[in-house]
């Protein structure tokens, strides 16, 4: 899923700072050109007033307006920036990285996981503006509910409904996936209502996340498409380690329990710590002044990095374990399952395997991730400024997809990392139309 600053993140989802800074954050475009939706700065005076245009309002609402009314293009506006829906595209890419981690090509579970996924990250969108609305009557006056455009009753009523849909969709996918879809949802409200302000936010942020990944996996592990004898969708096209049914069946935890989805935890993992990081930097970007926390950052940015891409050295002992029949009867030497964090869970070792595609692949995603992630920390350890910590913040959000991408092609899913990696043109788009803000 938004990081914003003290009290104003949103559930498992990743938005925008503060109007300081003109971002996308998200989608990777990190343009500064204002999009067509984005309001005019708030009224000045931020010294605990309202703002010029409040006058004696109720703090909801701007006075002269009747929430809910207005043209069907305004109210649709209203509902797009109070969802923030150009932040959707870092949802999706969960569910596939966490399909590919259990070796399943995404199908029919897959997306139902994503459906569920989308639906919860949104109820968090709404809780968190329902929740912050008489924070932001003083200091976001220009937001959907205190602006008057939409009535925190309807915010309210649509975090419980995408909540409810989210949890039904998990449910069509099985049992296991309705139980982390649970979890899910209470993080998510729990963030929102309560553990934002509070030293525990960053790790429900990160917490939220992992699930969103287990979930994709759980699902796309637990769901049988008919006529193909296996869970998931079936077929591993996009696998090119070219694993047999049998060797991945032997490989991957027994659908229909929450186990299935073990394999997807070190990847789940890595994406919830990168979330916590950046959630921690995303603490300080109202008032800046943090020099350690982006350096730290920054050091765990490239630990991940390095986990990612991984050693791919084994003992014989485990290289054998895990060697499995290619094509022509060859055992699967170069690129066999790896130990990714020497957890015995199976991964793809990277590093010191030749030029073949699929290395050459996870070492540009994961490029790509240090790239979006790096600079804008190092530029904010360097001046620990709120604008420059706002951009850091950004970087990590954006940086999302590609560390999506590469966790599942490094799960051997080329085909699926490379679909994450698309995502970006379609973010940027969007954030274009509809402010993260």
């Amino acid at each position: 899923m938004s990081l914003l600053p003290a009290g104003r993140r949103n559930g498992f989802a990743h938005g925008g700072p503060p109007a300081a800074v003109t971002d996308d954050r998200l989608s990777g475009a990190g343009g500064t050109a204002p999009a067509p939706d984005r309001p005019g700065p708030p009224p000045t005076g931020r010294t605990g007033e309202r703002g010029a245009g409040a006058g004696g309002s109720r703090p909801h609402e701007a006075p002269g307006r009747v929430a809910g009314r207005g043209t069907p293009r305004e109210r649709l506006r209203a509902w797009a920036e109070l969802l923030r829906v150009s932040a959707l595209f870092s949802v999706p890419g969960d569910a596939l990285a966490g399909a590919a981690a259990v070796a399943r090509r995404p199908g029919r579970g897959t997306a139902l996981a994503i459906g569920a996924s989308l639906c919860l990250y949104e109820a968090g969108m709404a809780l968190n503006d329902w929740a912050d609305r008489d924070e932001d009557a003083i200091d976001r006056p220009h937001r959907p509910i205190p602006s008057g455009r939409i009535s925190p009753a309807a915010a309210l009523g649509a975090a419980g409904v995408l909540t409810a849909a989210g949890l039904a969709l998990a449910a069509r996918a099985g049992r296991p996936a309705l139980t982390v879809a649970t979890g899910l949802a209470a993080t998510v409200w729990a963030y929102d209502l309560h553990l934002k302000h509070t030293k525990a936010g960053p790790a429900a942020m990160a917490a939220a996340r992992s699930l969103d990944l287990l979930l994709g996996a759980t699902a796309t592990a637990d769901v049988a498409v008919p006529g193909t004898g296996m869970p998931g969708g079936g077929g591993l096209s996009d696998n090119v380690a070219g694993v047999t049914a049998a060797a991945t069946a032997a490989a991957v935890p027994t659908p229909g329990t929450l186990t299935a989805s073990l394999p997807a935890l070190p990847a789940a993992l890595v994406l919830g710590a990168h979330t916590y990081c950046v959630t921690a930097v995303s603490r300080h970007e109202a008032q800046g002044g943090s020099t350690g926390v982006p350096l730290a950052v920054l050091a765990t940015t490239t630990a991940l990095a390095a986990a990612v891409l991984g050693d791919g050295e084994r003992s014989s002992r485990a290289t054998d374990r895990d060697a499995v029949p290619q094509p022509g009867g060859t055992p699967g030497q170069d690129l066999s399952g790896q130990d990714l964090f020497g957890w015995g869970i199976r991964g793809r070792g990277i590093v010191g395997r030749g030029t073949d595609p699929l290395r050459l692949l996870v070492i540009g995603l994961t490029g790509a991730y240090l790239r979006t992630a790096g600079p804008p920390l190092l530029h904010a350890a360097l001046n620990p400024s709120p604008p420059l910590t706002q951009r850091a913040v950004g970087g990590g959000i954006r940086a999302m997809i590609p560390l999506q991408a590469a966790l599942a092609a490094r799960a051997g899913s080329p085909v699926t990392g490379l679909a994450v990696m698309g995502l970006v043109p379609l973010a940027r788009s969007l954030a274009r139309k509809v402010s993260l803000t």
